[in-house]
């Protein structure tokens, strides 16, 4: 009996152990939190594409994102309490897609002329130039490195073992310090991917999924865009 356990000891716990929980993972459940949490911060920046789902607070606004990420640009929609609207970036390229009553907000008021631009970028592309402060407060919700790099960093004392699993794949989960933190879930499968942030605070709650999918990134047609910074009257 003895000598059957030392043989089967190479792919089991031993005879009468539990199952060992890294058994058919990747390793990192084994490593340190801190440990973790590197390997899964770098293998999100080296990871092509990305798609981020989930809510975000900054700046004491909410946002719902559904971005596909990638290294040159990204697509997808940002819904905030007033008003949704998509986001295209294609290089250096940013175009959003909003109707009226976003416009009409974003271009304040004077004169009647911004509810005429407003009307003219309605259900439109608009080719947003990137001086102008719309570029730069949603721009780098299509920057695949600086979102992630904003989102992933846990902060505090880091504890992990939580195991768990997220559609189907097995996770550890690393926890920041009680107050700073923050939780991150990273796959046990293949590459140890980032698959869930939980923020501290009450800051959201992201999803991130189907690491390296192409994504298809093109300028709008040419009579679905407005040029902003040419054609529309009454900028800021």
């Amino acid at each position: 009996m003895g000598a059957a356990c030392a043989v089967l000891a190479v792919a089991v716990t031993g005879c009468g152990g539990g199952e060992d929980p890294d058994a058919g993972t990747n390793g990192v459940g084994k490593l340190p939190a801190a440990k973790i949490e590197s390997k899964a911060r770098a293998a999100a920046q080296r990871a092509e594409t990305v798609h981020l789902s989930g809510n975000v607070v900054s700046q004491g606004r909410t946002y719902k994102l559904d971005m596909r990420l990638a290294k040159d640009g990204a697509k997808g929609e940002l819904t905030t309490k007033a008003a949704a609207f998509q986001l295209l970036r294609v290089g250096d390229a940013l175009y959003l897609k909003a109707n009226a009553a976003f416009w009409a907000g974003e271009k304040g008021g004077g004169s009647g002329k911004p509810s005429q631009a407003a009307g003219k970028l309605d259900g439109k592309y608009v080719k947003v130039p990137a001086s102008d402060p719309v570029y730069q407060r949603f721009s780098g919700f299509t920057d695949k490195d600086t979102l992630l790099a904003g989102l992933l960093g846990l902060h505090g004392k880091l504890t992990a073992g939580n195991r768990g699993d997220i559609d189907g794949v097995r996770t550890v989960r690393v926890a920041a310090g009680a107050g700073s933190g923050g939780t991150l879930d990273v796959s046990l499968e293949g590459t140890p991917y980032p698959l869930r942030l939980q923020r501290a605070g009450g800051a959201g709650v992201v999803r991130l999924a189907d690491w390296g999918r192409s994504v298809d990134l093109k300028a709008p047609p040419r009579d679905q865009v407005v040029d902003y910074g040419s054609k529309i009257s009454g900028k800021r």
